[in-house]
């Protein structure tokens, strides 16, 4: 797999990067850490080495995973993981902020901790905290860049102003946000902004929370799947939203490929500095995953999957 670089971090990793929050949390299914171990390492093998983890997923248990996989693999690796969320009084969902500086302190020491790494190579804000001013946040965070404890900072779901602030305190090396072929508000304003701050853009959720792959029919009735409480998810939506799906399969069938390299495909086709974190348990959808960047995508591909049907139901 070709390589891309996160902004001016240097950080150089694969094309499509791997989401790990799956392998411990938020979704529903037959998960073992022995398989989750597997598919991480499988990852490295072909060039997938950007690692998206954080401490609230689990919480814990995901970085503690991410550890246990690298252990004799850590310099194969690109870690990159949060701090500034919390679960919430039930333990999950809703999750609570807390970006307040003694906080990131002793969550930056925790992941290290759980991750068996003496440094993290991309430190990321997981929410801009609405308690405590951003200034003293993102400060905190550029110390440990100065203590050598994280190579580069990036920021989640952040606006332009944020960015503005942050950076002119910081460099901000990468923005995270969800991005997808039915998400695409982001091209709007964050995705321009990281392209002339020679930014990285790192897209989650890039295949519509697994909606895109076309496997997703019916709803979910299981409280343990957060997409059950998803407005998009609820059967109505899903019904309507199947007219994405298909025109995505059409796109597909013209390359001999899945619909779900072909959402990859068209986000890796918006700018080099995108690079996906499609999240699997699974080897064989990450090996799939991993294939979208050998799809070339033609004027005509893009410009029918720029012209896909208004989604019906919003994000959250």
């Amino acid at each position: 797999m070709q390589t891309r670089t996160l902004g001016a971090s240097g950080l150089e990793v694969g094309e499509v990067g791997l989401g790990c929050m799956p392998m411990s949390w938020a979704y529903v299914g037959d998960v073992t850490d022995v398989g989750s171990i597997e598919v991480i390492h499988r990852a490295l093998d072909l060039g997938v080495t950007l690692l998206d983890t954080s401490d609230v997923y689990g919480p814990f248990t995901n970085e503690e995973l991410v550890g246990r996989a690298l252990v004799d693999r850590r310099d194969r690796a690109v870690i990159a993981t949060k701090a500034g969320l919390i679960v919430g009084p039930t333990g999950g969902y809703p999750l609570d902020n807390d970006a307040r500086p003694e906080h990131i302190r002793e969550a930056v020491e925790g992941s290290l901790r759980r991750l068996g790494t003496d440094v993290i190579d991309l430190y990321q804000l997981h929410r801009i905290d609405p308690h405590v001013p951003l200034e003293e946040s993102w400060g905190a965070m550029a110390e440990l860049v100065v203590a050598g404890k994280v190579r580069a900072l990036g920021m989640s779901e952040a606006s332009v102003d944020e960015l503005d602030r942050a950076h002119a305190i910081h460099p901000v090396a990468t923005v995270q946000s969800e991005c997808s072929l039915w998400f695409t508000e982001r091209f709007d304003d964050v995705v321009p902004w990281c392209t002339e701050h020679g930014v990285g853009f790192i897209p989650y959720a890039p295949l519509g929370r697994g909606f895109l792959t076309g496997s997703i029919t019916e709803a979910s009735t299981d409280p343990g799947d957060f997409r059950s409480t998803l407005p998009r998810f609820r059967q109505n939506a899903i019904d309507a939203n199947q007219a994405i799906v298909e025109r995505v399969r059409n796109v597909a069938a013209r390359h001999g490929a899945t619909p779900a390299q072909i959402a990859l495909a068209w986000l890796l086709a918006q700018g080099p500095h995108l690079v996906p974190i499609p999240g699997t348990r699974l080897v064989r959808h990450l090996e799939e995953n991993a294939g979208a960047a050998e799809i070339p995508l033609s004027d005509h591909d893009l410009d029918e999957l720029n012209d896909l049907p208004d989604v019906t139901g919003s994000r959250y």
